[in-house]
């Protein structure tokens, strides 16, 4: 039986267990990102976005007050599903109604497609974050 993918909004204290779950696999087991650098203690500050089929959390983000998305993760076997582009869509819409003007984020250069995609546009020069290059992309709102 297929369950359609559902998004939840919510704070790191009603998410984070789940997100946070998902974040440690993708970012510190895959892609190696250090500890200190993936738990920024800015969680508690953010808006949280997870993404669920069925009982299953498959996808995070996080909408930093500033407007910056980050920590958009989705677990290896549910990539290709929709489920970044949903989380995605859910940030862009939880920071359209706080009223911010724009959303930016540090997207990994593999990513860029993707995020052009949902109409981000790159700026500025590639850099590293964590070992892995980097480039800043925004959507204006």
């Amino acid at each position: 039986m297929t369950h359609r993918i559902v998004v939840k909004e919510g704070s790191w204290e009603e998410l984070g267990d789940l997100a946070g779950e998902i974040r440690r696999v993708v970012f510190i087991e895959e892609q190696r990102v250090p500890l200190e650098e993936e738990w920024d203690g800015r969680d508690d500050e953010c808006r949280h976005f997870l993404a669920l089929r069925g009982n299953s959390a498959l996808g995070t983000a996080r909408l930093l007050p500033d407007g910056h998305v980050g920590r958009v993760a989705v677990l290896r076997e549910a990539r290709g599903l929709g489920i970044g582009a949903a989380l995605m869509q859910a940030a862009i819409d939880t920071a359209r109604r706080l009223g911010h003007a724009q959303v930016e984020l540090a997207a990994q250069t593999h990513a860029l497609a993707f995020y052009e995609n949902l109409g981000f546009v790159a700026f500025g020069e590639v850099f590293m974050d964590a070992g892995i290059p980097h480039r800043n992309m925004r959507l204006s709102l």
